[in-house]
């Protein structure tokens, strides 16, 4: 493995990158999530994106990029473009999330150490449309034979339970006098909306296996887009920014109410929250944040008049699905980790202006957010990609992988009363809880 500087200017490889993207029939008629995180390996740091049984799972370390800092995406995207500069590329398949891949999270706030992670893993399986294929990314100075699926992948060892799980939690009125602050802040007019996020820390019995939260996440959340990056795990709802062939899509979320469990009692929720002055308050916000940081790009957007409902088992949120067509410049369009900059943060996971949104943010919450609400996903040589919000998610612990930092946040404006952000926030938390429990009833 390699280690690249967090602003490289050159690219200390010994030899270029060389990838091989070819057909998988056997895999192409599954439909699972799980069919694909069943081929990820019981050791290592697994790579995942999984969606409704598309996506992509990845294991190995070819290559690591390292950032920090304000300029964190641009040098990712620098040391990306460098890598692929010399690239030897065979891609049978000529799909989105073929050829060259590399995966991504980075830290929400600029000033934060955890800066941002790029992996180009050794091993990509992905599937798309009932297409199937595997990549393998060695370094090297030539193509070698056509790679196949027996020989990358071992026998498979079932996931292990965390076992028992004790967490550590702050003390929720320390948590709600800091809702408070964000409170008093809108109503003097310092923001319009602030995002104030909290952690549980957790404490399981045995070392977390990441397959285990992924398979419950994905089997439970799977309208959702279920993630693994460096150690940051996770469902998020929440769709930053995809961009495919020219076209592109953002997936806005901003007011949630928890769900009863009972179908009649949450359909007159969704209602209540449909028509809530406040989350509709919040949820305009974050539109218009999106909208306004795409405008630039875009050479049309289309921003829906009205959210719709979207029903998660935990929450109901109201969502905005915002779409556009990319400007070309001499026929090349800003890559999916360029929107991914251009939007982060948005008004959902910051607050509204941005700038005066995130300072109090750093003057009030208390903690480092790292890369939590940061951006996590995935992109290609073409630059396209898919890039999440890392919500509903939690950061496991390289040191000591019994220890796991869960996050929650909720948007607060003028409307916001302290208790109930803080029964949304535990409604947040349940897809990590779940993830980390040990029900394996799959219904």
């Amino acid at each position: 493995m390699s280690q690249l500087p967090s602003a490289p200017t050159g690219i200390p490889v010994p030899h270029p990158l060389v990838v091989r993207t070819v057909a998988l029939e056997d895999l192409a008629d599954e439909h699972s999530a799980a069919d694909l995180l069943d081929l990820l390996p019981s050791t290592g740091a697994p790579l995942a994106w999984v969606r409704r049984g598309d996506g992509l799972v990845a294991w190995g370390e070819t290559l690591r990029v390292e950032v920090g800092g304000a300029d964190r995406f641009a040098d990712a995207e620098r040391a990306w473009r460098g890598l692929l500069a010399h690239a030897i590329v065979r891609d049978e398949v000529q799909v989105p999330g073929t050829g060259p891949v590399a995966f991504g999270s980075f830290a929400f706030d600029d000033e934060s150490p955890a800066g941002g992670v790029v992996v180009v893993p050794s091993v990509v399986v992905g599937r798309r449309s009932g297409k199937t294929w595997l990549t393998t990314i060695t370094t090297g100075a030539r193509l070698g034979a056509a790679p196949r699926l027996s020989n990358v992948i071992r026998a498979r060892v079932a996931p292990t339970d965390p076992g028992a799980v004790v967490y550590e939690d702050a003390d929720a009125a320390d948590w709600m006098g800091v809702v408070s602050r964000g409170i008093a802040a809108v109503r003097a007019g310092d923001v319009e909306k602030v995002v104030l996020a909290r952690d549980v820390h957790a404490r399981t019995e045995h070392p977390v296996d990441v397959r285990w939260a992924l398979e419950r996440l994905a089997d439970a959340y799977e309208s959702c887009w279920t993630f693994s990056v460096d150690g940051l795990v996770g469902a998020t709802p929440e769709l930053l920014v995809r961009s495919e062939k020219g076209l592109v899509t953002s997936r806005v979320l901003a007011g949630t109410i928890r769900r009863t469990g009972d179908d009649h009692a949450d359909l007159a929720r969704a209602a209540i929250l449909a028509h809530s002055s406040k989350d509709l308050e919040e949820h305009e916000y974050a539109v218009q944040s999106v909208a306004g940081a795409l405008e630039p790009f875009c050479s049309s957007t289309n921003v829906p008049d009205v959210p719709f409902v979207l029903h998660l088992p935990n929450v109901l949120h109201l969502a905005s699905d915002v779409t556009g067509v990319l400007a070309s410049t001499d026929g090349a369009h800003p890559s999916s980790l360029a929107l991914a900059a251009a939007l982060h943060p948005t008004a959902a996971v910051c607050g509204t202006p941005t700038v005066a949104a995130r300072e109090l943010i750093r003057s009030i919450e208390g903690m480092d957010r790292a890369r939590y609400a940061g951006p996590v996903g995935w992109f290609g040589a073409d630059g396209d990609g898919e890039w999440g919000i890392a919500l509903r998610s939690a950061h496991i612990d390289p040191e000591d992988p019994r220890r796991v930092r869960l996050f929650a946040g909720c948007g607060i404006v003028a409307a916001s009363d302290p208790a109930a952000e803080l029964a949304e926030s535990e409604a947040k938390l349940e897809p990590m809880r779940h993830a980390l429990g040990r029900d394996v009833d799959r219904g």
